[in-house]
């Protein structure tokens, strides 16, 4: 599916809900687009000797409810219209969980892998450099996304602190809140503990409430993950921590089914020897060929399971396939897995979809949390951070299930009204 067709609906999700809300027409236009998009080329001198430019991007939907906040992707399909839809989530993602930030997203047409270390460090110094201007602790606090993580972290805030020194020889912040202008640092640069895995951890906190609220006994209850990096991984552990039985898992490669119930952390020691998942059946602490077979990631998506969860990349679920989902319920932990006329098609059959705005915010809940660490000079310790974003997150989906009971609505569209709702309401005490 085209970047630019996920813009579209994106864009069109929000004009029904300002029709719902009756948004007066200058508020819908200060909505509709972003307040700022930076589009630029990053120089970067390559180990052969030749200057490369590559494309990058930094979108700024709303900051009406404080500072913008969102991650940068390198990935080599990035565009203009991808990171403004990101943002414009963001901005609905941070309202929804009632985080006092605006949404904003970053990427850089590139694959990662391609490049050098050095090559990798000169290319992330150039995106700061190129944006410095617009980012800050109180400005626009980016943070790791697909294929960007807390070394890429690192070198960026030491390129936007070194900058920001030499531009204000007096300055007035200390280094820890200088530090905060960004999140997903290493700790030992005032990075958070238990930030990796926050995402997935917050998506299981959204499973286990959702087993409450439908009366779901996780050890009758089966999985279905589509995505085993940062997040698919960290929710696969916690959900089976929790009891539920995890059958089928992929990744870019395809993806293994074991009909026993897979284990998520031995199935990563046995990925980290062999490269890819592929082989690596493990039930307990043994990986097994005869305990499953290999499957591709349309397997996965159309298995037999309670519950499938997408934490990959955007529209995985379209028209073409909609028809071939048999889970019963869906989490998304992907930003945008499902087209809106899959949705269509999976709502008539009367599958539930746990939206990705409500599900995989624990990333930015966790972000929050290190972005306060630097405000208020202190740090936060691993249990403190799981536990309030624990919190955070059970209200949410509280409300978001009320209102969807309220109105006999879904729940994407019960997180949306609630979302735009409240950064309208503060637009209007603002005005």
């Amino acid at each position: 599916m085209a970047k630019q067709d996920f813009f579209i609906h994106t864009k069109k999700q929000f004009e029904e809900i300002a029709e719902d809300l009756n948004l007066i027409p200058s508020v819908f236009r200060k909505l509709e687009k972003p307040d700022k998009l930076i589009e630029f080329k990053i120089p970067v001198k390559m180990d052969n000797g030749k200057i490369r430019k590559f494309n990058a991007y930094r979108c700024q939907h709303n900051n009406t409810l404080g500072p913008y906040k969102g991650g940068i992707r390198y990935y080599p399909c990035v565009t203009r219209e991808e990171v403004e839809a990101l943002a414009i989530l963001m901005t609905w993602k941070c309202s929804l969980v009632g985080l006092p930030f605006g949404g904003a997203k970053g990427g850089i047409e590139i694959n990662p892998l391609e490049l050098s270390v050095r090559e990798l460090e000169e290319l992330s110094r150039g995106y700061v450099k190129k944006i410095f201007s617009w980012i800050g602790p109180e400005k626009d606090i980016p943070a790791p996304d697909i294929n960007t993580n807390s070394q890429i972290m690192a070198w960026m805030v030491d390129e936007y602190i070194k900058k920001y020194k030499r531009q204000n020889i007096k300055y007035k912040k200390s280094e820890i809140e200088l530090l905060g202008a960004f999140t997903g640092k290493p700790v030992n640069l005032w990075g958070l503990e238990g930030r990796e895995e926050a995402t997935g951890y917050g998506g299981a906190v959204i499973l286990k409430a959702l087993s409450k609220k439908l009366n779901l006994n996780p050890k009758n209850t089966t999985l279905a993950i589509q995505g085993f990096g940062n997040v698919g991984y960290y929710f696969a552990e916690n959900a089976y921590k929790q009891g539920y039985k995890i059958l089928a898992i992929s990744e870019d490669y395809g993806g293994i089914r074991v009909n026993k119930g897979l284990n998520p952390k031995e199935t990563l020691e046995c990925k980290k020897k062999k490269g890819k998942i592929i082989s690596c059946y493990c039930i307990g602490n043994i990986c097994n060929l005869g305990f499953g077979n290999e499957i591709t990631n349309e397997e996965v998506l159309e298995a037999d399971v309670d519950i499938l969860v997408p934490a990959a990349v955007e529209e995985v679920i379209n028209k073409n396939n909609a028809c071939k989902i048999r889970a019963k319920y869906i989490i998304e932990m992907a930003n945008g897995p499902i087209t809106p006329e899959a949705e269509n098609i999976l709502e008539n059959r009367g599958i539930k979809i746990i939206p990705d705005i409500l599900a995989n915010a624990g990333g930015v809940i966790a972000s929050y949390f290190e972005w306060l660490q630097s405000q208020q000079k202190i740090k936060w310790k691993r249990v403190k951070v799981l536990q309030g974003l624990s919190k955070i997150l059970e209200k949410s989906f509280d409300e978001v299930w009320n209102l969807a009971e309220e109105k006999k609505t879904c729940y994407r569209k019960a997180s949306l009204i609630l979302a735009v709702r409240r950064v309208v309401e503060k637009m209007n005490n603002l005005s």
